[in-house]
């Protein structure tokens, strides 16, 4: 006849109870949580300033601002090239593990930050039992209790920990700097992926321009044999003179292997980069080469350099991560407060399961501090700071590095195409030459030996000329690579750099198609 009642009968209960426990331990919380400090060790500061000095140290013609390196290989105009940089951007494995690292990262904060929050659960449970009657309780003494019971309970628990000096806000800022850093590494990634593409792809072009000018040079030696071949048999020319010309062709002959294998192995690792079965690019082996273009490329401002790399941005963020460690560490020479809040029903017969009779109520806040510890918590605190400390100097280490390695990388660049038009000044010559000794050959002026040689020196100049592109091709690839050319880069350059204008490389370069 009660049991419409004992629907009603929970938020009776709570109201009594809230009246008697809830409203004094808000009030006791609250007490404590105004009197409370702010959180605990140092703030982040930016990072320190670093010396970059005033500009570029190579002294080039021109200076412009700092072109947009985002998709740079599309600047190329190679179609083939776009299409590997794409489909490696996609399925390279190294990129997929990258981007599983972030996911990793971002669960480990989304667990610290879940840390802060209150944790409640629910339950309910039958517990049928019996109790001896000769143990401590005398139950067989005691009217109406029986030895077996069944008990009936259904209830809540819910624990939280106050921050009280900020330990779970600097483990929560720690946890998201480090996903920050895992980022900018995956972005790290991902330049290097795409420089390594790209990279290869001008070792395959390169090879075929090279396999190309050895062949010629190799029908002209085999042209020049065959003919001191026949001055000797006429007895215009010594046995001597064949060895040597033959000597010329063998050796010539010996290097297409080489230069075979080279673009072989080439075309392997594209696929392997392109996270595919090494033979899966073969086919570009017989398809015609595209020609192979270099631009000019606007450097920019130094500092700019340190807005892009995402060496220095994931340094910068692993410096925050621990400088919040500090404060994570220094929270535990403080006093730690946690509340547990518990309630129910509990009944030995369903009817008075929820009955008002049968509720249960607990509230238990707990303080705890460590007075002594063997000074284990200031020493935790001193390895923290240590570990600041380093991430301050490898903070540094990045920026001078960045700064070595674009340095490098544009005196190799600007190197390989002052290499080049050397080749090509060279090459010229050679061309001239050649057509000069065949105007000459017509005329009857010189014999067919002597205008093989200036074909076989032209062909040699074209050789050396390909060689000389396809190393100022890759040292391109590697100064996009050190500019930190690849990706959007959003960050702010760190304080202390300060702007300074930089060169332009050089002017585009062209090799014809073989």
């Amino acid at each position: 006849m009660t049991r419409t009642h004992h629907l009603d009968a929970p938020a009776a209960i709570g109201g009594r109870l809230s009246d008697r426990l809830l409203r004094p331990a808000v009030l006791l919380v609250g007490s404590i949580l105004l009197t409370a400090c702010a959180a605990v060790g140092p703030d982040y500061q930016k990072p320190p300033s670093v010396e970059i000095g005033d500009g570029w140290t190579l002294p080039l013609a021109s200076q412009t601002a700092s072109a947009d390196l985002a998709h740079w290989w599309s600047s190329l105009g190679d179609p083939v090239l776009n299409r590997l940089i794409d489909t490696a951007l996609a399925q390279n494995l190294d990129l997929r593990q990258a981007a599983a690292r972030i996911d990793e990262a971002r669960a480990l904060r989304d667990r610290v930050a879940g840390e802060r929050l209150p944790t409640a659960s629910i339950g309910a449970s039958v517990n049928r039992r019996r109790q001896s009657e000769n143990g401590p309780l005398p139950i067989g003494a005691i009217p109406g209790l029986e030895a077996t019971q069944t008990i009936y309970d259904a209830g809540f628990d819910a624990a939280w920990e106050a921050d009280l000096f900020g330990a779970r806000l600097r483990a929560l800022q720690g946890a998201s700097a480090r996903l920050q850093a895992t980022e900018v590494d995956a972005q790290g990634v991902r330049i290097r992926i795409v420089a390594e593409v790209a990279r290869t792809w001008f070792t395959v072009v390169g090879a075929g321009y090279e396999l190309h000018a050895q062949r010629a040079t190799l029908d002209t030696l085999q042209q020049t044999l065959e003919l001191v071949r026949l001055r000797h048999a006429l007895g215009d020319a010594a046995a001597s003179d064949v060895d040597s010309a033959y000597a010329q062709w063998a050796t010539a002959n010996a290097v297409l292997p080489d230069i075979q294998a080279r673009q072989r192995a080439a075309v392997l690792g594209l696929g392997v980069l392109l996270g595919a079965p090494p033979e899966r690019e073969l086919a570009l082996l017989d398809e015609p080469l595209a020609p192979s273009v270099l631009w000019a490329l606007p450097v920019g401002e130094r500092a700019d350099v340190l807005r892009r790399r995402p060496d220095v941005l994931a340094a910068e963020r692993r410096l925050a991560a621990s400088v919040a460690d500090i404060g994570v560490a220094t929270a535990d020479l403080f006093p730690k407060l946690s509340i547990g809040i518990g309630g129910g029903f509990q009944a030995l017969d369903t009817g008075d399961w929820f009955d008002a009779s049968s509720s249960r109520f607990s509230i238990l806040p707990l303080i705890s501090w460590r007075l002594f510890d063997g000074g284990r918590v200031r020493a935790e605190i001193r390895a923290r700071e240590a570990s600041e400390r380093q991430a301050a100097l490898a903070y540094e280490q990045a920026v001078l590095g960045a700064l070595g390695d674009a340095e490098r990388a544009l005196g190799d660049y600007h190197a390989g195409l002052e290499t080049l038009g050397r080749r090509w000044t060279a090459l010229h010559a050679a061309r001239a030459s050649y057509g000069h000794a065949r105007a000459r050959y017509a005329a009857g002026d010189i014999t067919l030996v002597e205008l093989l040689a200036a074909e076989r020196l032209l062909h040699e100049a074209e050789t050396s000329t390909a060689r000389a592109h396809t190393s100022a091709a890759v040292q391109l690839v590697a100064l996009y690579k050190a500019l930190g050319g690849g990706w959007d880069a959003t960050a702010a350059a760190p304080q202390g750099t300060s702007p300074t204008p930089g060169p332009v490389a050089a002017t585009p370069v062209t090799l014809p198609r073989p």
